[in-house]
């Protein structure tokens, strides 16, 4: 049923004349599947089709490059000389459109940052890097001014790209003016060390962004709305403050029907701009509630939102007049709708973990932890039914085994679900005692009410036998019998001033002020950081000379220094004994050190249940192994083969 818990977020918008139908727009996220010449795969379509599909007012194609002759970067380009490519523009507006949100499109000029988001980096490497100033970048690679020839070719770049846009149907337009790229490059005085008209004063800095306002103003006319989208803080020294952010967007508010307030800079400040796990949600909306107070123009806020509840306190509290979300809308692309049908229980949180951002660099694809769909939508957005109505049962309730009961129930199969413990959720539910990992946890939770909802049968203190899955005669089985953590054989290792990972949230209690976390992987790093957060002297020992090579690129540098913060890391430290003094290790030239703590937790990893799967994999016609049963790994890897497995039923 609709619901009125929420009714700022579900009260209607209009920006210029345009009404956009709620407050929560889904905010630019570069999509992967671009040709070689730089118009949209068939991939970019789904990609951004599925989140107007789930209630966004508004969807936000990122990013089109204005002018690639000073901005080699491998984005979105929008020209006529490119057979199809106004065509596939088309395609993918209309495909936001017809789900009842406003296809808008992001402005972009990389700046001295070209070539950002190539694949060849050699190729990166023989760009020409253009700026306000000549210069080096903090990198070391230099920097060319911009000529007045190249700004005025630039600004009239911005125009033309705006008439094509509204021609394709965007009904929309954002353009970047924050995070580092040019735009931002000239309002800062960081980078901006002009002498002309273009540098100096605050009027000088923001007169580009003011002639590339008017130039997309007057290539879509009057009525269409016009977005900036500005770090409200450039957060590093030598940037600009919020103080300046006012007065900024006190400058361009007459050009533009939205002020979009976002923080940091590329270079200095990337998880500024794309909050880690670490920091609060909603850290950034002070910036726009600040700017709100000094323009007359709506301001929207972004930063790792994803509470409805927050969000509606937000515009309540007149900090800012629409909510933008990226990842959020990854992992629950339907947000929106939930929080329109006070569903707000069913929401799936997105972990922070960076997945979606990791995947670009390793791969040049698009991957949610939590949504499988995310960079697949062309191969479907719904769930088919099956041909047959088959009996499945699955056994363990971890996460891949909670996705593959899902799945398979709202493919219309019979589903039973059997978990040997008293509770489903499996790994995460050691996540719940470390704060910044919480929404794990809840991930757990909420794969088991969606499990609820589509009719499974979940078994609790129900073990899978040979024998059980002969009485039951299922027509599946899908093993999710994940793993179990592993203890290294070492002597004292089975004291009481000792804590295995996996059980801390049960043991939390009898964690003491000195702390020795054996094991630097992910787990144990995350471990580490927590504790040292709660006030703990905390030394990490790890045997390998790198800690964390099991986490992502993009969480891995965050992660790094919340280590540097909290924690006193060892690595090429073997671990031999635990006493109550700590833990003794050899180090590399074999002599005995001992690392002092009062308590050692164990987080040397997980071994997979091979002796369970290998009991029950011929007990049923159809049989499949998901999750870390097949080989320990992350929540990416366990959603989307459960998710699979039970599409294969």
């Amino acid at each position: 049923m609709p619901t009125d818990s929420f009714p700022l977020l579900n009260s209607p918008i209009q920006l210029g004349r345009v009404v956009f139908r709620n407050r929560m727009f889904s905010a630019p996220m570069g999509a992967t599947d671009i040709t070689a010449d730089c118009c949209p795969g068939p991939r970019v379509q789904g990609f951004y089709e599925l989140r107007a599909k789930g209630g966004a007012a508004a969807v936000t194609v990122s990013e089109l490059v204005v002018h690639p002759e000073t901005d080699g970067s491998h984005m979105l380009h929008l020209n006529l000389e490119t057979p199809g490519c106004l065509a596939a523009h088309a395609f993918v507006a209309d495909g936001i459109r017809r789900h009842g949100a406003v296809p808008s499109i992001e402005f972009s000029h990389s700046g001295q940052y070209a070539g950002t988001y190539m694949s060849d980096k050699n190729k990166k490497a023989s760009l020409n890097q253009w700026g306000p100033s000549d210069g080096v970048r903090p990198d070391g690679r230099p920097v060319k001014g911009l000529s007045k020839e190249q700004i005025a070719d630039i600004v009239k770049a911005y125009g033309e790209a705006a008439v094509l846009a509204k021609r394709a149907g965007y009904e929309m337009i954002m353009v970047h003016a924050g995070h580092g790229w040019l735009l931002n490059q000239f309002l800062s005085p960081y980078f901006n060390h002009r002498t002309d008209e273009y540098g100096g004063s605050l009027e000088n800095r923001v007169r580009l962004t003011r002639e590339v306002l008017q130039a997309v103003r007057a290539g879509v006319g009057p009525g269409f709305p016009i977005e900036i989208r500005m770090s409200g803080s450039e957060l590093f020294d030598g940037g600009y403050g919020i103080e300046e952010g006012c007065r900024i967007a006190q400058a361009v508010e007459d050009l533009v029907d939205l002020i979009h307030v976002s923080a940091g800079s590329y270079q200095f400040g990337f998880f500024n701009t794309h909050l880690p796990m670490f920091a609060d949600h909603g850290a950034n909306v002070h910036l726009a509630a600040e700017i709100k107070k000094h323009v007359s123009k709506p301001v929207a806020t972004i930063g790792a939102l994803n509470d409805p509840a927050q969000m509606e306190r937000i515009l309540r509290e007149g900090k800012a007049d629409v909510i933008y979300m990226a990842r959020e809308l990854l992992a629950d692309p339907f947000l929106p709708q939930k929080v329109a049908a006070g569903q707000e229980d069913r929401i799936v949180r997105c972990l922070r973990c960076f997945t979606c951002m990791a995947e670009r660099p390793t791969t040049f694809t698009r991957r949610c932890a939590v949504n499988p769909l995310i960079g697949r939508e062309l191969e479907g957005m719904e769930v088919t039914p099956a041909p047959r109505r088959k009996k499945v049962l699955v056994a363990g309730g971890g996460v891949a085994g909670l996705k593959a009961a899902i799945t398979a129930a709202q493919r219309g199969h019979e589903v039973i679900l059997c978990e040997k413990s008293d509770r489903t959720g499996g790994i995460l539910k050691s996540e719940q005692a470390i704060p910044f990992k919480y929404e794990m946890y809840q991930l757990g939770l909420s794969l088991e009410r969606q499990a609820r909802d589509e009719g499974v049968d979940i078994r609790l203190n129900t073990p899978v036998t040979p024998e059980y899955v002969a009485a039951e005669k299922p027509d599946a089985l899908i093993l999710a019998v994940g793993s179990r953590p592993i203890v290294p054989p070492l002597p004292g290792i089975d004291g009481g001033n000792v804590v295995v990972v996996n059980d801390y949230y049960l043991e939390k209690d009898k964690v003491q002020d000195t702390v020795v976390v054996l094991g630097g992987g992910l787990a144990g790093c995350e471990c580490a950081v927590h504790l040292g957060m709660q006030g703990k002297k905390v030394h990490l020992v790890e045997m390998r000379d790198t800690l964390a090579p099991d986490c992502n690129v993009r969480h891995r540098p965050i992660l790094m220094k919340q280590i540097d913060t909290y924690v006193t890391a060892h690595t090429g430290l073997a671990g031999l004994r635990v006493t109550p003094e700590g833990l003794v290790c050899r180090d590399k030239d074999g002599n005995e050190v001992l690392v002092p703590g009062k308590t050692v937790v164990c987080a040397v990893g997980q071994r997979a249940n091979r002796a369970d799967v290998d009991a029950l994999r011929r007990c049923a016609p159809f049989v499949r192994e998901v999750g870390d049963c097949v080989r320990p790994a992350n929540i990416t890897k366990a959603v989307y083969e459960g998710f699979h497995a039970a599409l294969d039923i």
